[in-house]
């Protein structure tokens, strides 16, 4: 029996991603963005791959579904997420105007809430959306690169 394409369906394809990101040896974070129950955009953190502190999951995302609608406004669209984006990924999604975003696991040191970022008044937003799992991949990381050290 298939899925019902609903907010936990599509964090499970943002946490495949984060997985990929996890293999690249990168901050695992991924991202989805999602239009009429359609993926239109897969991505992943790419800081140490691209060496480039704006290469986050969303950032990447917001680029790809950009560029698959030929247009630079995402109002119809969705972002999931695996962590709760920061000040730069919440500025950069007022300048989208996408129309929600749904994020896992809360950022309490550098994320958009605690940092009071102002996001585009349309936008709705929902966290905790699948966060036990979300944490747990960034606690695994975290842990594994410090017993590295």
């Amino acid at each position: 029996m298939m899925e019902p394409f609903d907010d936990t369906y599509f964090m499970k394809r943002a946490l495949q991603e984060a997985e990929i990101a996890l293999d690249k040896n990168e901050v695992p974070i991924g991202a989805v963005i999602v239009m009429n129950n359609q993926i239109i955009a897969r991505a992943h953190n790419l800081t140490e791959t691209l060496n480039d502190v704006t290469a986050h999951a969303e950032m990447q995302a917001f680029t790809a579904a950009a560029d698959f609608l030929g247009g630079k406004y995402l109002k119809e669209c969705t972002l999931y997420v695996t962590l709760e984006p920061c000040q730069m990924c919440a500025g950069a999604s007022y300048w989208t105007q996408i129309g929600r975003i749904v994020y896992g696991a809360s950022e309490e040191k550098r994320g958009f809430l605690v940092m009071n970022t102002t996001l585009h008044p349309k936008t709705a937003v929902f966290g905790g959306v699948l966060e036990e799992e979300c944490s747990k991949l960034l606690k695994r990381f975290f842990i594994e690169k410090r017993n590295l050290n």
